[in-house]
């Protein structure tokens, strides 16, 4: 999905710019294709769960007493946990034993996977930010490289304009995630066959409509699943094209960094509201269905768990527990560091680094569910 909205928007930006042939900037697919990958990088288990686990610890758990041990603008970071942050310094920190850089991507990369360009300090009531106050001069160096505009003052908290290809990687993921959620609702039964045609359908004209289902027929496709596959990849090339006209007929207010809302908002009224019926279905059906919270609910409880036992670790590294403890992390994470925000920081990229199955495994085992040798 990256690679086609980068690909057509350079295409037709190469014709209203004929200049632009045979540059670099005929790779912008494959730039943002690789922002695509890599901006979830930073997500902990469980997803949004996760997110809202840390940032609760901090907050209101054990980890509250915290407060008073460390600076402002650190506490600010982790208390409002970020994915999108936290992919950031995932490719740009250097971690014990490896080089300065991190991943060392190109600019550009790195500053296609920035959704939300300021400080913690500045997430308002969403708590959506794009960089840790650790890497905040990584993206100032980033920002002033590539001209993107500054949009604060003097004295108050960092933040800029986004990257113009950032608005492609945002709109790769709003739709993939969304119309991909109601095919998995219909997987999953959560939603019948009937409505899930009805959601997807309701994103075209009657007329194409019955040219998707006459095509359905001509194909011999019987199978329910098979025919969400096929009306799934029919919306999402649907609002893949209207995403690149969206780009490029607001050039200028991207480019100048005064473009308001998502691509996705600026779609045509057709494809709009039929966006907006599926994410009301995804928040009211989905999102709340008893499979889905279970599982929140238990990542939550895991995340709890990991955090109170490995940062209780860190306080106290004294401790006889908290030395075994801290012996089973990873060397290239700082646990040993002198000062206090360096190993909290450590522990929270240990824990937001595992997968959901490996934190489950790492709670089993220390809170001695499982044991190895039994």
């Amino acid at each position: 999905m990256g690679m086609s909205l980068g690909n057509d928007v350079a295409q037709q930006l190469t014709i209203r710019h004929p200049e632009l042939k045979d540059t670099l900037f005929q790779e912008i697919g494959q730039i943002v294709a690789t922002a695509c990958l890599a901006h979830d990088l930073g997500n902990p288990p469980f997803g949004h769960s996760g997110e809202k686990a840390i940032q609760s610890f901090f907050i209101e758990g054990a980890g509250s007493d915290l407060q008073r041990e460390v600076a402002p603008l650190f506490w600010s970071d982790i208390t409002h946990f970020e994915g999108n942050a936290n992919a950031f310094r995932l490719l740009t920190h250097q971690f014990k034993g490896r080089r300065p850089g991190g991943f060392v991507m190109t600019y550009s990369t790195l500053a296609s996977i920035v959704k939300y360009p300021y400080a913690s300090s500045a997430s308002g009531k969403k708590g959506k930010f794009g960089f840790f106050t650790s890497e905040k001069d990584n993206y100032r160096r980033i920002a002033d490289e590539l001209g993107i505009p500054c949009q604060s003052e003097v004295g108050e908290p960092l933040r800029y304009a986004r990257h113009p290809l950032v608005w492609l990687v945002e709109a790769a993921d709003d739709i993939c995630y969304e119309i991909m959620d109601i095919e998995d609702a219909h997987k999953l039964k959560i939603l019948s066959y009937e409505d899930t045609m009805k959601l997807l359908l309701g994103f075209f004209d009657i007329e194409t409509q019955q040219h998707i289902q006459q095509r359905i027929i001509e194909e011999g496709v019987t199978d329910n699943n098979e025919k969400v596959v096929y009306l799934r990849a029919c919306v999402i090339g649907k609002l893949e094209n209207e995403c690149v006209r969206v780009f490029v007929d607001h050039e200028e207010e991207i480019l100048s960094g005064t473009f308001q809302g998502s691509l996705i908002d600026h779609v045509s009224d057709l494809q709009h509201e039929a966006y907006e019926r599926c994410m009301k279905v995804s928040v009211s059906r989905i999102y709340k269905s008893r499979p889905v919270l279970d599982v929140e609910l238990s990542g939550y409880q895991i995340m709890q768990t990991l955090l109170e036992k490995f940062i209780g670790a860190v306080v106290h590294p004294e401790r006889f527990y908290s030395k075994h403890l801290i012996s089973r992390v990873s060397s290239q994470y700082n646990i040993d560091a002198p000062d206090l925000e360096t190993r909290l920081m450590a522990i929270i990229d240990y824990i937001s680094g595992m997968t959901d199955v490996y934190a489950l495994e790492v709670y089993q085992k220390i809170s001695g569910i499982s044991l190895p040798i039994v």
